[in-house]
């Protein structure tokens, strides 16, 4: 080894180790201490079922694309197309369903609420969110029809389920029109609970879950220093958090592993990192709330994000399944748990 490249090395491993030191400050050493077994390695055999729930996972997605199409402020014809159907499935999957108004100056927009009543008022509040509005001349496949898709998923699989919690599945507007303003529909709604005492032990956010890649260097990151840390495949889902909600954080990765044969990696960075609070679990975070985004990475992974080449057919339905049956099983372990 040359002189030069020893020099090199040695300054890629100070680099390293200067952010596993740093996140350490903030996370508490969360890439030493994850709960749970990651897994590794080939994915099982299908489970039963899960080839129907990604077969409606893509039928929902495309409901959202190529029946109802660009989901933006500029549409707001589509954008109540949207909330008539997600309302209408909500139902069908035996949830109470409200609407909440986000208004603005683009207009006025609605927020969909299905709610399950708890059996234990004790056990507080656990809340399975994402936004159904699409970027400005996009139709928003994985950002964030997947997100919807996979809401709707887990809201029908639990049908059944006598909670402790109480579940609510809600589907945000506005988030892309009015992403961290006053007006951005999941703030307006973090607050409203904030301001009625609810008590939201637990808010699961679904933001762009159906982009996946065994290609090496298919995963990108927003500090260089991370890829260190963290495979360059971008065949895992993400849990990602701020340090104050690292405890769900955690509390979800030991389920999500315990539950599900496939890549999951977890992290708890400071809001200001980019693509941290990228989503509608930034919005409880004002709000006081603990709050995790599972996500496939967006931009980080899919070149497609934000762009007219976000389509259905991009996307890979096999793994979202498993995904979101996952994530149902977290939130089966959530809506039981007692309150903290």
């Amino acid at each position: 080894m040359t002189m030069n490249r020893l020099v090199r090395s040695i300054g890629r491993v100070v680099m390293a180790l200067g952010v596993v030191a740093a996140l350490g400050l903030v996370g508490g050493a969360w890439w030493l201490a994850l709960p749970g077994t990651k897994h590794v390695g080939p994915l099982p055999a299908p489970a039963p079922g899960q080839a129907e729930v990604a077969a409606r996972l893509e039928a929902d997605v495309r409901m959202l694309c190529d029946t109802i199409g660009e989901r933006s402020w500029r549409k707001p014809e589509n954008l109540a197309k949207s909330v008539f159907w997600i309302e209408t499935e909500l139902k069908d999957a035996g949830l109470v369903v409200t609407r909440q108004n986000v208004v603005s100056e683009a207009g006025t927009f609605q927020n969909v609420i299905g709610t399950r009543r708890g059996t234990d008022p004790a056990a507080g509040v656990v809340v399975v969110g994402a936004h159904y509005d699409s970027f400005p001349g996009t139709i928003g496949a994985d950002d964030n029809a997947s997100g919807v898709a996979g809401v709707l998923a887990i809201a029908r699989a639990l049908k059944g389920l006598a909670p402790a919690a109480e579940l609510r599945f809600v589907a945000f507007a506005s988030e892309e029109s009015h992403f961290q303003t006053d007006a951005m529909g999941s703030l307006v709604y973090a607050r409203s609970c904030r301001q009625a005492g609810d008590d939201l032990r637990a808010v699961v956010d679904l933001e762009t879950i159906a982009t996946y890649s065994d290609e090496p260097g298919s995963q990108r990151f927003p500090l260089p220093a991370l890829a260190w840390l963290f495979p360059d495949r971008g065949d895992f889902v993400a849990f990602v958090a701020d340090p104050t909600s690292r405890p769900l954080m955690r509390e979800m990765v030991r389920s999500f592993r315990s539950h599900a044969a496939f890549p999951s990696e977890g992290v708890a960075l400071p809001a200001d990192v980019p693509g941290v609070g990228w989503s509608d679990h930034w919005a409880f975070w004002q709000a006081g709330y603990q709050a995790v985004m599972v996500s496939d990475t967006a931009p980080f992974r899919n070149e497609r994000y934000h762009t007219t080449h976000d389509m259905p057919d991009q996307l890979d339905y096999a793994r979202t399944a498993r995904v979101v049956q996952g994530v149902a099983a977290v939130v089966t372990d959530l809506a039981a748990a007692p309150p903290r």
